[in-house]
Parts: C-alpha cells; sequence; structure tokens
C-alpha cells in the first residue's frame, strides 16, 4: 500500500488501476513551481506533469473496451447455438429419413422394370448374333421353327437359331463347344427357358437338349404376325399356320412379365434379311 509522503503529488492512474508514479515538486527559476518525477515516466501521460486528464481517461476507455472485447461467451449465448444446432441436426435426420423411405417404396417396381429391359436386350442381341455372319449361312433362315424334343416333354416346334460362340448363360459339363443350337420355350411353373445343344456333340441327334432358365418372371409368349392385306399387326397365342398346314414363323415375339401385382410387356423384332439386302 502506497502512502502519500508530505510534498509529493501522484498521477491520476493510480485511480484506475494503473501503479501511481511520484512527482517531486520543485520551482523553476522564476519561482513558479513545475513537477518533477521520481521513479520513471507514467504509463498514460509519458511523464508530462501538464497532460490533459481527459486524454488519459480516454485512452483508459479505449483499453478497458479492448480487454472487453477478448471476453468469452455467455452462458445464454452457448445455450441459444446449441439449441439452434439441435434443430438442424433433427430437420436433416427427419429429410433424409423421409428421402429414404420415399425410394425405397419404389424399389419393387424399378427393379422389375430393370429386370424386363435386361432381358428383352439379352434376346435381341443373341437373335441379332445369330442374324449375323458367322452364324448367318448362305441361303439359309437363320431363325426358323424346328421340332424339338425337350428333356420332359413331347416333340414340338420350337423358334430355333444358331449360336456359333455359344453364349454367357451356358455352362459345359467339359469343355465350351461352338455351333450351339438353341431354342425358347415359355413355360407355365418355370418361366422362360432356353434350350441348346452343340451340332459337335455325339449324341446331337437323339439326345434332349440342356436347358437354362433365363428368367423365371415370364408368364406367357406370344406372336405377332403382319398381315399384309390389312397391314396390320395380329397377335397369336400360338404358331399361326399357313395353307399347307406348316406354322409360320413371326415377325416379332412378346413376353409378359409377371411379379406380385405388377406385369409388364415386352416386344422382341426377330431380324429377318428383307428383300434388296444381300445373301450372307
Amino acid at each position: 500500500m502506497n502512502e502519500r509522503a508530505p510534498g509529493l503529488k501522484f498521477c491520476d492512474c493510480e485511480v484506475r488501476g494503473a501503479p501511481p508514479v511520484r512527482f517531486l515538486p520543485r520551482r523553476s527559476p522564476g519561482g513558479q513551481s513545475v513537477g518533477g518525477r521520481l521513479g520513471g515516466e507514467c504509463a498514460d501521460h509519458g511523464g508530462r506533469r501538464g497532460a490533459d486528464r481527459g486524454d488519459g481517461r480516454r485512452r483508459c476507455a479505449r483499453r478497458d473496451l479492448r480487454q472487453a472485447r477478448v471476453r468469452g461467451f455467455t452462458l445464454l449465448e452457448i445455450l441459444l447455438a446449441l439449441a439452434l444446432v439441435a434443430l438442424l441436426l433433427v430437420a436433416l435426420n427427419t429429410f433424409i429419413f423421409s428421402m429414404g423411405e420415399l425410394w425405397g417404396k419404389g424399389a419393387d417396381v424399378r427393379l422389375f422394370d430393370q429386370h424386363v429391359r435386361a432381358v428383352t436386350r439379352f434376346l435381341e442381341h443373341e437373335l441379332r448374333a445369330s442374324a449375323l455372319p458367322p452364324a448367318a449361312r448362305a441361303y439359309s433362315v437363320p431363325i426358323a421353327l424346328q421340332e424339338v424334343r425337350p428333356q420332359n416333354g413331347a416333340m414340338e416346334k420350337m423358334l430355333t437359331f444358331e449360336l456359333p460362340a455359344g453364349s454367357r448363360l451356358f455352362r459345359w459339363p467339359e469343355r465350351a463347344l461352338p455351333e450351339v443350337v438353341c431354342s425358347f420355350q415359355a413355360r407355365a411353373n418355370e418361366g422362360l427357358v432356353l434350350l441348346w445343344h452343340s451340332r459337335l456333340e455325339k449324341n446331337f441327334e437323339t439326345d434332349a437338349p440342356r436347358e437354362t432358365v433365363v428368367t423365371p418372371l415370364v408368364s406367357g409368349l406370344t406372336y405377332d404376325y403382319w398381315e399384309v392385306d390389312t397391314k396390320r399387326w395380329v397377335t397369336e397365342t400360338s404358331l399361326k399356320m399357313d395353307p399347307q398346314g406348316q406354322p409360320m414363323t413371326p415377325q416379332r415375339l412378346r413376353l409378359k412379365f409377371a411379379y406380385a401385382k405388377m406385369t409388364r410387356e415386352s416386344v422382341v423384332t426377330l431380324p429377318m434379311p428383307g428383300e434388296g439386302l444381300p445373301v450372307f
């Protein structure tokens, strides 16, 4: 604790918390009293005895303002920030779950449509491969109706074509063979079945072809024929017969898909060489 000594004057910084600086009174040669300092210059006034005290107060007020600016957040501000962050997280969580629920509702429909398109593209690719060289031979019909005997059934006319390199769906018991003869058949409880065997097998003429289920979702197979007289398409549930009683090759296949309560229908066009095209 500093005590005022007789004859000493103190700077007014002591009222603001700054360490006081003592000034010794001395007299000038003219007899006037001039302030002297003891112990160094005043921090606020730079050692000047006659500086304006208002300037010192303003400087101290600015210093107090700088100290107030670096203070932390209040409890109310922290609670308000936490409440805003919690509301934002709840809104984001609700939005994500609602979008996931909307996306999941139509998942079965999208997957079913994708399956229908994939099967249709597969059939179109295989039929196109059989109608182009080297599968297509000169003076021959690449896609025609032939009698085929399934493993568990009677002999019947089926749409038949040949794949020289086979297909990725075939599972051979040993080494894969080329020149594979394929046929289509739609069965009620099995779906779309692909029957296939190679001409290079020893018992090609006598053994029944192997069977591969392309898709179990095909519930029906119909045939589209173009009528030249009426110039319109006619859909037949069975193969159409010509005047001689022989089944005719259709121009299009119409596949019916069914899953749960959903049904779809796709059309596969058979690639046939038209008039004016070269014979491969």
